[in-house]
């Protein structure tokens, strides 16, 4: 695996959650596309929500534990309060044991929220990995990239005009990698596709115009994308900011995004 973006997650830890979930992700988006509805925020949505149903349990014993931490606060301060000035050590043996007496009290441990959060942390960073990097893991929408990627290639100066694009800022690294710069195919592709998937509409026409060669394959690509980015008539692929420079309708959907992200 090469370390570009698009290439699935490869750390020891977040990689084999990031496949897994991208596996889910996957399949979501496949489904949707056999019943007509291939739509990337729809999937996004459900992804969510299955991630969060299987998170519940995890969910539910930090929500008691929260509650438990609230009865159980005031004996620990007072328990506290109590060895406050003692620093000697039977003192701090005596404390640590009155401690425990009320975790046992309560029937909690006083690291079981801490493991719980250890184990969500992982799961939740590869889940914005997989909804960061759709096309690493869903592979209609990194083939609707095809054959544009390949013949994009394979004229001269794109990859220049490429990495001039305000969206190639973030993939500065990739294009002064070895592989790379020696032509190995596929960390080439996974190189182009990372950069056009961050492009606005407005990326878009700019290349379609500078390249005319492939602006059919564009366009085809552009219908695609859309089509799958489509959700409540605006085009989740354009960023936050090009939403808002188009009007009102984009205004509103962030907002709606954030207000829901928020709680």
């Amino acid at each position: 695996m090469y370390p570009e973006f698009l290439t699935k997650q490869s750390s020891a830890i977040l990689g084999p959650i990031a496949r897994l979930l991208g596996l889910l992700m996957n399949y979501i988006f496949k489904f949707l596309n056999l019943i007509g509805l291939p739509n990337i925020g729809l999937a996004i949505i459900l992804f969510t929500i299955v991630i969060y149903m299987a998170l519940m349990p995890l969910t539910v014993k930090q929500q008691k534990f929260s509650k438990l931490q609230t009865k159980m606060q005031p004996e620990l301060n007072a328990i506290q309060k109590k060895y406050k000035d003692k620093k000697d050590n039977d003192s701090m043996m005596a404390m640590n044991q009155e401690t425990q007496a009320v975790y046992k009290k309560y029937g909690v441990s006083a690291t079981g929220s801490c493991v719980q959060l250890i184990i969500q942390m992982p799961i939740l960073f590869a889940l914005y990995r997989v909804i960061y990097n759709i096309p690493a893991y869903v592979d209609l929408v990194k083939d609707a990239f095809f054959p544009l990627v390949d013949n994009l290639i394979a004229i001269k100066g794109s990859s220049e005009y490429l990495q001039e694009t305000q969206a190639a800022a973030q993939f500065a690294k990739q294009f002064t990698n070895e592989n790379f710069t020696s032509g190995v195919t596929e960390y080439v592709q996974n190189t182009f596709i990372d950069v056009l998937n961050k492009f606005s509409s407005a990326d878009w026409s700019a290349l379609a115009e500078r390249f005319s060669a492939v602006s059919a394959d564009v366009t085809s690509t552009v219908t695609k994308l859309n089509y799958y980015n489509n959700f409540l008539g605006i085009n989740i692929g354009n960023s936050p900011s090009y939403m808002f420079k188009e009007g009102w309708a984009g205004k509103s959907v962030l907002m709606m995004v954030a207000a829901v992200a928020a709680n």
